[in-house]
């Protein structure tokens, strides 16, 4: 049956059991953050799931644990980094203070990071630079996972992306996609959970659509919208890979792989709102178009229009009190992580300390 468990027992467990692989406290704490903050949002497959994904890498010598990143080039406005083989929630997270410091003294900020590896969840990183003043995009390329359009093998990745920007007292709006019909992260959720998927995510290996998650991950994931989602993918390995220097195309290796360099490579942007605009009018203009979005004549079966990011800030704001559920397989894995780290699994719930 599946285990709840509180946020912050969670975290303290994802923390303690990243230290024990020589990861920095500091750094741990942020992985860990980065997991159960994707739990809170509702996004379990950019959750807890990944953390033996991230730990197996650590212990095969894949991903360095103390992250030393190198600067290839310094332009001012532009900045280039070799990762080294870091985790790429530590290199990202610098990358987003790097990002808004040009930003405040150039109007414009922009940091490739090239040898990075699977970062979690990117809408993580852009709320933070939104809440800092600017508008931020951050692309990343990924191993295959689709093929090109009209092909029968994988060899672009799901390379997400997301938006984020300042929307005055909604707080921060931001979007976070991947350009194909769902996550990969999803697909491997629903095997945790032993559920088949819906039809038109996946195809199996030799390219017929399937609804089982295991044939999935073996075959193909289908692009968004058609040929475009294959389209958009592909331009942003030009930016996240070939721009930075980092690897791209079929040369990127997953993080549920416990061996071999990752190459993942990363682009943010970020844009001082106050090089374009003064900061409360811009918010006064994005709370009028969020106001004009959400007063929508809805749907019939719709009770309310969300912008982006509102429903993941509402799952949180719950899950916060009611706790994350965690998949049998997920716990399962995470008990295995327990014995083999000496560190206590968190206790799950009662059903007397869980909301009626």
């Amino acid at each position: 049956m599946p285990h709840t468990v509180g946020a912050a027992d969670l975290l303290g467990f994802a923390a303690t059991t990243t230290e024990t692989h020589g990861v920095p406290p500091v750094d741990a704490r942020l992985l860990a953050d980065n997991l159960v903050t994707a739990e809170l949002w509702g996004h379990p497959s950019h959750g807890m799931l990944r953390l033996p994904w991230y730990l197996g890498r650590l212990a095969s010598g894949a991903t360095t644990a103390v992250a030393a990143p190198e600067v290839v080039t310094d332009s001012g406005a532009v900045l280039v980094v070799d990762g080294r083989d870091g985790l790429g929630q530590v290199l990202t997270d610098r990358a987003v203070t790097w990002g808004v410091e040009r930003a405040r003294r150039h109007g414009i900020g922009a940091v490739g990071v090239r040898n990075s590896g699977h970062f979690g969840t990117a809408a993580y990183f852009t709320r933070k630079a939104a809440e800092r003043g600017c508008v931020a995009l951050l692309a990343t390329n990924a191993s295959p996972a689709m093929a090109p359009w009209g092909g029968r093998e994988k060899r672009v990745g799901t390379n997400p992306w997301s938006i984020a920007a300042p929307g005055g007292r909604y707080g921060t709006v931001v979007m976070d996609i991947a350009n194909t019909a769902v996550a990969r992260g999803k697909i491997h959720h629903a095997k945790e959970r032993g559920e088949p998927i819906p039809d038109g995510w996946a195809a199996d290996a030799d390219g017929v659509p399937t609804t089982d998650p295991r044939r999935a991950i073996e075959g193909l994931i289908l692009p968004m919208a058609g040929h475009k989602g294959y389209a958009i993918s592909f331009m942003f390995d030009v930016l996240a890979g070939v721009l930075t220097g980092s690897a791209f195309g079929s040369a990127v290796v997953g993080p549920y792989r416990p061996t071999g360099r990752s190459g993942v490579g990363h682009l943010l942007i970020c844009v001082d709102i106050r090089s374009m605009a003064d900061p409360a009018e811009f918010e006064a203009r994005m709370e009028t178009l969020i106001e004009e979005t959400k007063s929508t004549p809805a749907a019939p079966g719709t009770a309310e229009i969300f912008v982006p990011g509102e429903p993941e800030a509402r799952t949180a704001e719950r899950l916060r009190g009611e706790g994350i559920t965690l998949a049998d397989d997920t716990w399962s894995s995470l008990g295995r992580i327990a014995e083999a780290t000496a560190a206590p699994l968190p206790t799950p719930l009662t059903p007397q300390e869980m909301p009626a």
